[in-house]
């Protein structure tokens, strides 16, 4: 018998179980390894065709990696609760609707870098957005990271005290996308908009989508951050990638959402003479583009309205909140 015989009959012969065991191990194909025999036993009984049984324990495989895949980085996520976009209640909202959020739960959200700001007082339900639109990002095949403002200012200060910042940085800038809640709950450090800066730019320069929430409007990020020029170019490199066409016209509710790209010049506004709600047009005097101001429901002894500024979407803000808000250059 030649050694090309010999080899053939090799190759040919039946594996044991152990062998089996052993290539499984070898390939890394832990879940065929479990259920292959039992495949088997299915196939034989069924009449399968050996590629509808390879078909079988390829599909098998495939699912339980993504299902393992989903289950590693929701953990790594580090989120304060696990909800999704499904489970957020829409019933208390007139307008604010899953359809209005459909291009920021879609894999574009990620790979052309957008952004988003959850603006809204407490407990209106902005950190579940926020996380449900994070989960769908890893449902989409990407990573994602919560951390609330406070966490990471802080341990970003501490490194940068210890000479580490560029080691810690990678924390915050590699996950596809980052998660920020509660910016401007807590009193931050002096050094907050400088740590801050870093994430932000680098996560910029990498086209990388952050999600915010916060109860502060835009302008007041400064004062909140303890230096006005940094806050200022923060927010620049937050919103030059978000939606410029967001125009929705959204009521007061649980939770309210801002985007595009922000103008913070002048530092006050004149007050409105009349209520904003029947003066449209001195709004239109310092606003041009502004689209729409919708008298929606009684709240705190004044109108709440929604109002766009320079493609900015303010919802849910009482009347006397408006006169300050940013103004137009």
């Amino acid at each position: 018998m030649t050694t090309e015989t010999k080899q053939n009959t090799t190759k040919s012969s039946p594996l044991s179980g152990a062998e089996f065991e052993a290539l499984f191990r070898r390939l890394n194909l832990a879940n065929t390894r479990r259920i292959y025999q039992e495949v088997a036993r299915q196939a034989e009984q069924e009449s399968w065709s050996y590629c509808d049984f390879l078909g079988r324990l390829l599909l098998e495989e495939v699912a339980h990696r993504k299902q393992t895949r989903l289950q590693r980085c929701t953990r790594n996520a580090h989120f304060p609760f696990f909800q999704t976009i499904e489970e957020f209640d829409f019933t208390p909202q007139s307008k604010l609707r899953k359809s209005l959020l459909g291009s920021y739960l879609g894999p574009d959200f990620v790979t052309e870098g957008r952004t988003l700001i959850l603006h809204g007082n407490t407990g209106r339900g902005k950190t579940h957005l926020a996380v449900a639109i994070a989960y769908r990002a890893i449902q989409n095949g990407f990573e994602a990271l919560f951390t609330t403002a406070a966490e990471l200012i802080e341990d970003l200060a501490n490194a940068s005290q210890k000479g580490h910042l560029h080691q810690s940085l990678s924390t915050y800038t590699h996950p596809h996308v980052l998660v920020v809640d509660e910016v401007g709950y807590l009193t931050y450090g002096p050094d907050a908009a400088n740590v801050l800066f870093h994430v932000v730019n680098v996560r910029h320069l990498k086209k990388r989508p952050m999600i915010f929430t916060t109860n502060k409007l835009l302008h007041q990020w400064g004062r909140v951050l303890h230096d006005e020029d940094l806050a200022a170019a923060i927010l620049d490199r937050i919103l030059e990638r978000a939606d410029s066409s967001t125009s929705t016209d959204l009521p007061i509710g649980r939770a309210t959402f801002s985007s595009t790209r922000a103008w913070l010049a002048a530092p006050s506004l004149p007050e409105f003479p009349e209520s904003v709600c029947r003066n449209i047009g001195n709004l239109h005097q310092y606003a041009p583009d502004s689209r729409s101001i919708i008298p929606t429901s009684q709240h705190h002894g004044g109108y709440s309205s929604t109002v766009i500024r320079k493609g900015i979407l303010y919802a849910g803000i009482p009347e006397r909140s408006i006169s300050y808000l940013p103004p137009v250059p």
